[in-house]
């Protein structure tokens, strides 16, 4: 995913929640500095590659913060989020633990797909 700091580029990968009919879902701590260039600057883009197909898909967009503790528990239950129940587990309230992260949703995106075959053909805009 790819931020922008001041004038500069920020990309970093990122271990997504969920992708749906709602949109891109993942979150991230308040204490990282990708939670305060968003919070400056909520437009980013976001990248997939698939090696199977040869096939890369950029989404780019305005994220939202979602503030929803039953979207939190939900990730928490998640099987690719086992780490986090610790960190619940560790908390001495529920809402200590609800504020070590926040969701973040990529709505409505924009989207190119790119292949070899069509390198160098115009991008076309795919509404999401």
């Amino acid at each position: 995913m790819a931020t922008v700091e001041g004038t500069e580029p920020r990309v970093r990968g990122m271990m997504l929640y969920k992708a749906d009919e709602s949109g891109i879902i993942f979150h991230t701590g308040p204490q990282k500095e990708v939670y305060h260039q968003i919070m400056k600057n909520p437009h980013v883009q976001m990248c997939f590659y698939d090696a199977t197909q040869n096939i890369q898909i950029r989404v780019r967009g305005t994220l939202e913060k979602l503030d929803d503790t039953a979207l939190k528990d939900e990730i928490t239950r998640h099987p690719t989020r086992v780490f986090m129940q610790s960190w619940k587990a560790n908390c001495a309230t529920p809402q200590d633990f609800y504020n070590m992260f926040s969701v973040f949703r990529l709505k409505n995106g924009i989207a190119n797909i790119w292949t070899f075959a069509a390198n160098f053909a115009p991008k076309e805009d795919i509404q999401l």
